[in-house]
């Protein structure tokens, strides 16, 4: 059986295997099949890999230098679903993003810098390019900071992602449908596509006066 080298990270408010594409077979189905037995998948618990059970930490993340003049590094979001043998690549994760450029940096695939190291990053679900700004003060990742988010407790260094063609990533239009509103069961919502495609409902639609 063949080793390969894994960085179990947490990005946002998800975590995941991060894994460099040379270490990986490089036929799709062999690879994602792989990627199936690494995190467990199949399994409510994913007891026999080490996924977490939940979409949030069954996620991978797939690296490489870009093949893209415009950009440093290529990366592969791969969603493993919990219950069922089978990946989707369709979406972007902009969670497992923010640990890609720390994982390029710590792995050679980018020079580090000193205090921020910028790196440009290319989607290859989507297709589209993000700066990451690292903290790499003396040319070296840290991820001790003060900087807090919802969802994941305690405190880390900041990494600012700036998203460069992220409207209409998957559709080819910031809005859809054609239209900045529309109703569903007489619900006034707004289907968008930035990044990824996501409708956005106001709170009181839902019973809800907070989130």
């Amino acid at each position: 059986m063949k080793s390969i080298p894994c960085v179990l990270m947490r990005g946002g408010t998800s975590k995941g295997a991060f894994l460099l594409a040379d270490d990986l077979p490089k036929d799709i189905q062999k690879r994602d099949e792989c990627l199936l037995t690494i995190m467990g998948s199949g399994h409510e618990l994913e007891i026999d890999g080490i996924g977490g059970g939940s979409p949030q930490t069954s996620k991978v993340a797939i690296i490489s230098q870009s093949l893209s003049d415009k950009a440093d590094i290529d990366y592969l979001f791969v969603q493993v679903i919990v219950n069922e043998r089978r990946v989707d690549t369709t979406p972007n994760c902009g969670n497992m993003l923010c640990a890609v450029g720390g994982f390029a940096i710590e792995h050679g695939l980018v020079k580090a810098l000193s205090p921020v190291t910028r790196v440009r990053i290319r989607n290859v679900n989507t297709n589209t390019f993000v700066d990451a700004d690292v903290q790499t003060p003396d040319g070296k990742v840290i991820y001790e900071g003060n900087t807090q988010i919802d969802g994941v407790p305690g405190h880390a260094a900041p990494v600012a992602l700036t998203f460069l063609n992220a409207a209409g990533a998957k559709s080819g239009q910031l809005f859809p449908t054609g239209n900045r509103m529309e109703v569903f069961d007489n619900v006034r919502v707004t289907c968008i596509d930035m990044a990824m495609p996501m409708v956005v409902i106001p709170a009181q639609s839902l019973g809800k006066n907070r989130i």
